[in-house]
């Protein structure tokens, strides 16, 4: 399988690093051909030009390749920091540059006078990893899981991905060694069963 991966964190030091090897190795391991993203180190530019909202618009070649890249995979992962209940702006604007309408979705009519999205992703299945510094459960009870509603019904739900998957690890900023090394033990775990060779 071809699976792409989208790392979304500005500290190359960081444990979403160390979560983006960890996943690398395992799809290797298991034979699968990977494009990896950090989008940080790639200088990725999250703002959409007004020359880009025309469906025909011409890319630039570095996003032309991603929009190819995300609507050919077999699969993808995406990794990031849980900054303010959202990803940071470089993913968000990776998603609204490279998931383009007629490319990654469609809408048609529904027949009563409104409208249907229509996936158009190769891809049936994502990753999602999150870190953060809230403990989950107090972030659930305060602000409900606003992270689960932007990448699974929404964007994977738009693009037509079926099976969208979380791991979330927090908190990070607190966390012992061993706890670290029981959360790249999951990522390793949960890769190998939604990528089997």
């Amino acid at each position: 399988m071809k699976i792409l991966i989208v790392l979304g964190h500005p500290n190359a030091g960081s444990f979403n690093h160390a979560i983006a090897g960890t996943v690398q190795e395992v799809l290797g391991r298991l034979g699968h051909d990977c494009w990896f993203h950090d989008l940080y180190a790639e200088n990725f530019d999250p703002v959409v030009p007004a020359g880009e909202l025309a469906r025909d618009a011409q890319l630039p070649a570095a996003v032309q390749a991603h929009v190819h890249q995300a609507t050919t995979a077999d699969g993808i992962v995406v990794i990031h920091p849980n900054w303010w209940c959202q990803p940071p702006a470089i993913l968000k604007g990776w998603v609204d540059r490279v998931l383009r309408p007629g490319q990654a979705y469609r809408f048609e009519s529904d027949g009563k006078g409104g409208s249907r999205s229509v996936g158009l992703l190769k891809a049936r299945t994502a990753l999602v990893i999150t870190t953060a510094n809230t403990p989950q459960e107090k972030e659930i009870e305060c602000y409900g899981d606003p992270l689960d509603i932007f990448w699974r019904k929404v964007v994977c739900g738009l693009c037509g991905i079926a099976n969208c998957q979380r791991l979330i690890f927090t908190p990070v900023i607190v966390s012992s060694l061993e706890q670290r090394q029981g959360w790249l033990a999951a990522v390793q775990t949960k890769t190998a069963e939604l990528f089997p060779r």
